[in-house]
């Protein structure tokens, strides 16, 4: 019986598609936190498209709806918000009262970046300079495909002459052709790592951020993949003290520019 062949491929996509929307936009919420709060507890959800946002928020914080609603329009315009803001869980927030610990069980691999997919994301991010529109992209070995809506096909096939260029021609993309939900495109943002969570619209007491980005960055520089699991209330993961992991992850993200800007590209 035939297996599935090994392969490098990989896939990306820019911060116009719906999906890295919704990150954004969960990410400024997160970025907004910190602005009015030392070391916030925070998560977001958010589901956009068709002209609706909707976005529940799990906080320490307290949003004015109109400081909500203003970081949509900034993102993507004109839309219906619809925002529910609730109470962190009274046991989570217990568990992490006085001390510095995991906010959730994970697992979490960190992965190399190859190549092919440093190459992908060059690509990608010099389309966004030019059409700074929904976009998708896959490199499979030598085959490489693009996506890019409100794009002539003829100035990217000169640009990319060898590649598959829009194969259902010409579109326009965005939130009206398709719905963006938070997390929901890891593969693109953690290329080879591998995660029980969501990178996105969570502050850095969550495992799901902090240990990510953590062996992220370990891998990068052993060159090898790195592997860490916790469980809620750890004060250490793999012998590392979580408080160190935090602040590294917290260097990270001051590092390019907030949790919003993170959002846009995530980890490749």
């Amino acid at each position: 019986m035939k297996g599935i062949r090994e392969t490098n491929m990989f896939e990306k996509v820019n911060p116009s598609h719906p999906d890295k929307v919704a990150d954004r936009i969960a990410g400024a919420i997160v970025d907004l936190a910190y602005r009015k709060q030392d070391r916030p507890k925070i998560a977001v959800e958010v589901l956009i498209g068709h002209g609706k946002c909707h976005i529940i928020s799990e906080t320490s914080v307290r949003f004015g709806k109109e400081e909500i609603e203003s970081i949509v329009l900034r993102i993507c315009g004109e839309t219906v918000v619809d925002y529910s803001e609730n109470e962190q869980d009274a046991h989570l927030a217990e568990n992490q009262k006085g001390h510095t610990r995991c906010g959730d069980n994970g697992i979490f691999k960190g992965a190399p970046v190859t190549d092919e997919q440093k190459k992908l994301s060059g690509i990608a991010r010099k389309l966004y300079e030019k059409y700074p529109y929904d976009g998708k992209y896959i490199l499979d070995g030598k085959k490489l495909v693009i996506c890019q809506s409100n794009a002539k096909t003829e100035e990217l096939r000169e640009a990319y002459p060898d590649a598959v260029i829009n194969p259902l021609g010409e579109w326009t993309g965005g939130m009206n052709v398709d719905c963006g939900a938070t997390n929901r495109k890891l593969g693109s943002d953690m290329a080879d790592g591998v995660t029980g969570g969501g990178l996105h619209g969570k502050d850095l007491s969550k495992a799901d951020v902090s240990v990510n980005i953590y062996a992220h960055l370990q891998a990068q520089k052993q060159g090898i993949p790195v592997c860490y699991s916790c469980a809620i209330g750890d004060e250490t993961v793999n012998g590392i003290p979580y408080e160190e992991m935090i602040g590294v992850a917290e260097e990270y993200i001051r590092s390019v520019g907030g949790f919003e800007r993170f959002a846009e590209w995530g980890l490749v």
